[in-house]
């Protein structure tokens, strides 16, 4: 998407990240936003904006170790902030998977892991801190260091369409019901 900031893409005459909040704030006790640039824009949602505490870019699980890292709750999920069509029964779905000994869900479409879309416990952040910093930056190693449960999301896997072309977004403003420049 040329370097633009995925959240702030507007679908259908708002931002990608107003659908995401939208579905995701019913679900859960508190929400945080990461984000490392248009911090102010992020800030007007109501939630906490947290920055990548890694040192350059370490993709998604820099974030999500951020998050772990500055949660005040036992659990954190993730959701990436390109995912408009978000489920509203998606948080339950992992936490019903989340057993005493499990300490991350991940969800699986059917066809494969969707490995930014979990659940996980807040005590995992110092094995991730040591994860990325030993540069093993993929999400996918992570979660199977941890065991990560794999939730079956096989009857609603639209849900993890996510915005990566000019022609996603449009593709989903029809589904939106309005057309895209």
């Amino acid at each position: 998407m040329a370097g633009s900031d995925k959240g702030l893409i507007e679908l259908a005459g708002r931002p990608l990240i107003d659908y995401v909040i939208a579905a995701f704030k019913p679900q859960v006790q508190s929400l945080m936003i990461s984000a490392n640039r248009n911090l102010e824009q992020y800030g007007r949602y109501g939630a906490p904006v947290v920055a990548d505490t890694v040192a350059g870019f370490a993709g998604p699980l820099s974030g999500m170790l951020s998050a772990l890292q500055a949660a005040d709750t036992p659990l954190v999920a993730t959701v990436p902030c390109d995912a408009p069509l978000l489920a509203a029964d998606y948080v339950a779905r992992l936490a019903a998977a989340l057993g005493p000994d499990t300490r991350a869900c991940v969800a699986h479409d059917g066809q494969r892991l969707q490995p930014v879309f979990t659940l996980l416990r807040r005590d995992l952040a110092d094995s991730l801190q040591a994860f990325v910093h030993g540069h093993d930056w993929q999400v996918r190693r992570w979660l199977e260091t941890v065991n990560a449960v794999a939730v079956d999301f096989s009857d609603s896997p639209d849900q993890f369409t996510n915005v990566n072309t000019p022609a996603d977004v449009s593709r989903l403003a029809l589904q939106f019901g309005a057309p895209h420049d």
